[in-house]
């Protein structure tokens, strides 16, 4: 079987780093532009009567030659090993992932969504409605990672350097709060970096308090 993209996602995820662990965690606004022969209106027409979508998209970043069968997901510390088909690691052996995002508006040929955990070039292979009825389980099991609560940070920053922000800091914010550092780090004299929106930023986590101290223009 032969798949092609039929759309790509443009946003402020400019590295693997910063991009939320799962989708709908981060309100930040993505936008689904299609390829030529796919950005026909009618192509989506009757999309805007739903609230979700469901995104097929592939792992472009995470290009391996071989795959195990076994990965050691971060929410576990990444010691632990479980079966790649019981996680949602990006390598896989087919490099596929699915994100469910909502719909903010449709303009056109280009859908704007909130809640995508894609990085910004990310190839995108079909769009599907999300059905309430169908694909909602209030009752489902979330396996292991109904056993480790999550406790977002506390974000701080001197007014100085949350001005160069500008109308980001917000979005930059919330991906703050949800702690974009792998699971298993947590060495408070260790300063990370990733690249988002146009800016380069710089913080550092000492217990629950996530300190920005620098965001600088690429």
């Amino acid at each position: 079987m032969e798949i092609f993209p039929i759309a790509h996602i443009k946003n402020d995820f400019k590295s693997k780093f910063s991009i939320p662990r799962q989708s709908g965690i981060c309100d930040i606004e993505s936008e689904i532009i299609f390829e030529k022969e796919y950005g026909d209106v009618n192509a989506i027409r009757g999309l805007e009567e739903f609230s979700h979508i469901w995104l097929i998209w592939g792992f472009s970043e995470n290009v391996r030659d071989n795959h195990s069968l076994t990965v050691r997901p971060p929410r576990l510390g990444g010691n632990t090993r479980m079966g790649v088909f019981a996680t949602r690691s990006p390598f896989r052996p087919n490099n596929l992932g699915m994100s469910c995002v909502r719909v903010k508006s449709i303009d056109g040929g280009v859908i704007t969504v909130l809640g995508a955990d894609l990085m910004d070039g990310t190839p995108i292979y079909d769009i599907k409605p999300y059905i309430p009825y169908s694909d909602s389980h209030p009752d489902a099991l979330g396996g292991f990672t109904d056993k480790y609560e999550f406790s977002p940070l506390k974000v701080e920053a001197d007014e100085s350097v949350i001005k160069k922000a500008g109308e980001k800091w917000e979005s930059l914010k919330t991906v703050l709060t949800n702690d974009p550092r792998p699971a298993y780090q947590n060495d408070s004299e260790r300063i990370y970096g990733f690249a988002f929106a146009d800016f380069e930023v710089k913080f550092r986590v000492d217990s629950d308090v996530l300190t920005v101290l620098e965001i600088e223009n690429e």
